[in-house]
């Protein structure tokens, strides 16, 4: 018995896939309501991208982009979650930096995250913000570290999860100048930045997405961006790399789909989403956000990922991480 799901890997995967067949799926897609899967609670970076896009989605296209909120194992439940549905479209990932950390980061992961997504375009890639509460003094990275060593055992360093591209740019700048701080794991970035305005966690290294409101109204301070320049975003701020030589970490994030979903799906939404990138206000409001917008194909996204899982291995291997 041939099934659905069956159907459409075969359709995708044969060389006569541009079939009257399979170009009316492209055709007639979406016919009904998409999920967006985000491996992390509402409030964050991955969640506010995928609202952001998803109401325009659903506002061209005529069908609902719906944000699924699946979160837990550091990113791995949403992921499972996605390679293991209908390829047919109608389920998609925020694609995070946790995708490509937890390729190293995890021992015994069920799917191979490149192998197993289609990726399907990217849209930005922003700098983590290393942000301190208002009750450390520090004013800027050097300050910051001779206060964490002059406090040993006193510092608690917040982050949206174990393998988050926060947790991992928070234990590269550990091991990049022998800081000691105590990790706390969230399950995601909204709590943890709650924590950080209450003070019980009094640094974060978190995605700018999700915590530069907070630091444009002074509820928080930010004392260094991870990319290797500064971010035009916050222009006083310096980069890390300014104190810390060679500290760079940047997270990129895009959409994705089950592999083998129909090539003419994920051309069409690489085509939608490569639009709304274009679009003036979509455009404002990601530079606000924190990154430009980016256009691309589908094939360099898949490059990309590739990539940013190379990169993010050395991190982990370099801070000495595995999660069983």
């Amino acid at each position: 018995m041939i099934t659905r799901r069956t159907a459409l890997g075969l359709l995708a995967a044969s060389p006569l896939a541009a079939t009257p067949l399979s170009k009316a799926l492209a055709a007639d897609y979406p016919a009904r309501p998409v999920k967006w899967v985000v491996g992390y609670p509402p409030g964050g970076a991955t969640d506010i991208l995928a609202r952001l896009l998803g109401q325009r989605l659903s506002e061209k296209l005529g069908q609902q982009f719906v944000v699924e909120n699946k979160p837990g194992a550091g990113n791995n439940i949403a992921t499972e979650s996605v390679i293991n549905a209908e390829p047919d479209g109608y389920t998609l990932q925020l694609v995070n930096p946790a995708n490509y950390i937890n390729a190293s980061l995890y021992a015994n992961l069920k799917f191979n995250f490149v192998r197993d997504i289609a990726p399907v375009a990217s849209f930005q890639r922003v700098p983590n913000v290393m942000t301190v509460n208002k009750d450390v003094p520090a004013k800027n990275v050097a300050e910051f570290i001779e206060y964490v060593k002059a406090n040993p055992g006193k510092v608690n360093m917040a982050s949206s999860g174990n393998g988050t591209s926060v947790h991992l740019s928070g234990e590269m700048f550990m091991a990049m100048t022998g800081c000691k701080m105590q990790h706390v794991p969230y399950r995601g970035a909204a709590p943890a930045i709650t924590d950080m305005l209450g003070g019980q966690v009094q640094v974060i290294f978190d995605n700018m997405p999700s915590i530069i409101q907070h630091i444009r109204s002074g509820s928080l301070r930010a004392i260094g961006v991870t990319t290797a320049q500064r971010s035009p975003q916050l222009p006083d701020v310096q980069a890390i790399a300014e104190t810390v030589k060679d500290y760079e970490a940047s997270a990129l994030f895009g959409m994705g789909a089950p592999k083998n979903t129909p090539k003419e799906i994920v051309a069409k939404l690489n085509a939608e989403v490569n639009a709304l990138m274009k679009e003036p206000d979509m455009a404002k409001r990601l530079v606000e956000l924190g990154g430009e917008p980016r256009v691309q194909t589908p094939e360099a996204f898949g490059e990309e990922i590739k990539a940013e899982t190379e990169k993010w291995k050395k991190v982990v291997e370099f801070a000495g991480l595995k999660v069983e």
